[in-house]
């Protein structure tokens, strides 16, 4: 079983994100499981979702504690709160930036970290405002390439299935983004 924990910040659509990789993963025939966690319920404040994907049954009913993955829809959360709390040792990391990789430093040494400018991505491509874009699919077809765990294919087609509106739009984010990811050459060594 693997385990995913998207963080991100509430507008940002990290509920909606976990739900479209978890329908990705499903179109793969994986068995899933997608959950949120909220704390105050406003825009802008912290959101947590998790993921889990497994060849076989899934029958844990908690929180992820210790995810094999994160993603993170805003680079602020960084400072703000420890995202990398229980992060298996030689976890990855994609973060939301338009930094590179190794401007993270401190998660480059203990991490595999990648990072996509999906905010510029997602408003170039409408979704949202240009001051407070919707990030969510954009990240998700860059998890694709950086981690090989589903297609790119299959995200587009969980977009085109579940998004109700402008889903040209996303898969065409989606599809930027996973050509845009960014590996720090060190998280090649952790692999």
């Amino acid at each position: 079983m693997r385990e995913m924990r998207i963080h991100g910040r509430g507008g940002q659509g990290a509920v909606i994100a976990s739900k479209l990789l978890a329908s990705a993963f499903f179109l793969e025939g994986k068995d899933v499981q997608s959950f949120p966690a909220f704390g105050v319920e406003r825009r802008g404040a912290p959101v947590t979702a998790f993921l889990r994907v497994s060849d076989g049954p899934i029958l844990l009913r908690c929180e992820i504690l210790a995810p094999d993955d994160l993603i993170v829809l805003d680079p602020t959360l960084v400072q703000a709160v420890d995202v990398t709390a229980g992060l298996k040792p030689r976890g990855s990391i994609l973060l939301n930036s338009d930094q590179p990789p190794e401007h993270y430093a401190r998660l480059v040494r203990r991490f595999r970290v990648a990072t996509v400018d999906a905010s510029a991505i997602a408003a170039a491509h409408g979704l949202g405002s240009k001051t407070q874009p919707i990030v969510n699919t954009a990240i998700l077809g860059a998890f694709a390439a950086f981690s090989n765990l589903v297609s790119l294919e299959s995200v587009c087609a969980a977009i085109t299935e579940d998004v109700p509106t402008r889903a040209e739009e996303n898969v065409a984010a989606a599809r930027e983004a996973a050509g845009s990811v960014r590996i720090c050459a060190a998280a090649e060594l952790h692999a």
